[in-house]
């Protein structure tokens, strides 16, 4: 969902004086404790140092958006929470106006972003907690995107893989509460990549396809046992079949089948609802194509099968 709502409001500079009650240094300058109301209808109640907001303080705008904080030189800079106009808000460190350091934005459909902004934007580490499945991802953003090593963890299952522009790709794997794993890879189709560069304005399609090779248990991490002794030395005992490679340990996969569209819905990230289309976290992929099945239809498919 958007984090854009009210950013860009824009508080009043210094030299916006207006009418102002409270402290004064020798110099005449702000300096203390005052309230202004400012000629555009805002109001500033907290510290001043040098004719500027510099420590706490509580900035009203007049369309009902507010912060409350700390100031460097008239600037948002240290901790302080921002409430926007559409009822989001955003608590944690600022710096230079922006949000930048750890915080935690309250989305107006109660979704929610913990972790680290830099520049006014998601970018670090970072947890997305989609209020309407219960479903979250948690790992990299780069520039407000999902974005590298991460997991995407559902009510019965989690999907363990890399990201790239908010979609799936590469190796990765379903891991399930029953008991097993199931590994494959994502492969992006249908993107004009020699056309990227001339083409820049044209939307390009990338649709991200899941291609399962093999299920097997939990690996759950173990320490290392002691060497073994050689078989020769064990009489009696056979070696059992597939100790060696784990070639025939592994389970055939059938190709998975359609699902409706109505069993997607129970496992389908929630859709994020904000201003601006593109900062929307949904992921919207294609059909069942001959095996390659899409991420959804996946994520689908294997809450069908947990049922």
């Amino acid at each position: 969902m958007s984090d854009l709502g009210s950013e860009e409001l824009e508080e009043e500079g210094e030299n916006d004086l207006g009418e102002y009650e409270g402290e004064r240094n020798e110099a005449g300058e702000r300096h203390g404790h005052g309230k202004a109301r400012l000629p555009n209808g805002d109001i500033y109640e907290g510290n001043y140092e040098h004719g500027k907001r510099h420590g706490q303080g509580i900035y009203k705008f007049k369309n009902g958006a507010r912060y409350i904080g700390e100031y460097v030189r008239n600037q948002k800079h240290g901790q302080g929470t921002f409430i926007y106009p559409d009822g989001s808000r955003y608590e944690g460190e600022w710096a230079d106006d922006l949000r930048h350091g750890h915080g935690v934005y309250y989305y107006i459909n109660n979704d929610t972003y913990t972790g680290e902004w830099f520049a006014h934007q998601r970018h670090g580490q970072g947890t997305y907690f989609y209020a309407e499945t219960g479903s979250k991802y948690v790992g990299t953003w780069v520039n407000g995107q999902q974005e590298g090593a991460a997991e995407l963890i559902h009510l019965n299952h989690r999907y363990q893989g890399k990201f790239l522009n908010k979609n799936p790709v590469g190796p990765g794997k379903y891991v399930f509460d029953i008991g097993c794993e199931q590994h494959g890879e994502y492969r992006l189709t249908d993107v004009e990549r020699g056309e990227e560069e001339e083409e820049e304005e044209t939307l390009i399609t990338v649709i991200p396809k899941w291609k399962a090779t093999k299920i097997t248990e939990l690996a759950l991490w173990t320490p290392t046992l002691p060497q073994e002794q050689p078989a020769a030395d064990r009489p009696g005992q056979e070696e059992a079949p597939g100790a060696e490679g784990g070639g025939e340990m592994v389970e055939e996969v059938q190709p998975l089948t359609d699902v409706s569209e109505g069993e997607l819905e129970s496992t389908r990230p929630g859709d994020e609802e904000g201003d601006a289309v593109e900062d929307r976290e949904e992921f919207q992929y294609d059909s069942l194509d001959q095996g390659n099945i899409s991420f959804e239809e996946e994520e689908g498919r294997q809450s069908e099968l947990l049922e």
